[in-house]
């Protein structure tokens, strides 16, 4: 156990965090992706797993450590109900209210096609399947900066 550190977040999930440089993205992805052969295609190369928590459970404990890109509209996205892109699930609602209490302001994912979503996810850093049981939980992050001190 490490001081400051959030229990949720195992030593693999941590050093792929760390490794990822500004405007990288992470997937954050529910038990029905396919996560492993999606992973394989990734910067990283592996999956990593969260498979205890929810998807809102897991945004949250990576966002007690990195940063979100503040430079783009694409600092989050969400996969989009197919037939229905407007549509917002509980699971994505719960997501958004965890984004929005990290960045202190709302700030609106956007919807990705869900075929355009799995060819962004093979060019993420890394993947972390949850075990989010939830239809449509399938999260894009993009890793932001941490400013000098006395600068943000």
């Amino acid at each position: 156990m490490l001081k400051g550190i959030d229990p949720r977040l195992n030593a693999d999930v941590l050093y792929a965090l760390r490794s990822m440089g500004h405007g990288d993205a992470l997937i954050i992805a529910d038990t029905n992706f396919p996560s492993y052969s999606v992973a394989s295609e990734t910067t990283f190369g592996e999956l990593l797993r969260m498979e205890n928590l929810t998807c809102a459970e897991a945004v949250e404990a990576v966002l007690s450590v990195m940063p979100l890109d503040t430079f783009v509209d694409d600092f989050a996205g969400r996969m989009e109900v197919v037939d229905a892109p407007d549509e917002v699930p509980p699971v994505q609602s719960e997501v958004q209210n965890i984004i929005d209490a990290a960045e202190g302001t709302p700030r609106t994912m956007i919807s990705i096609e869900r075929f355009d979503f799995y060819d962004q996810a093979k060019k993420a850093f890394a993947v972390i399947q949850t075990g989010e049981r939830r239809f449509y939980g399938c999260f894009l992050l993009r890793k932001g900066v941490i400013p000098p001190d006395g600068m943000g």
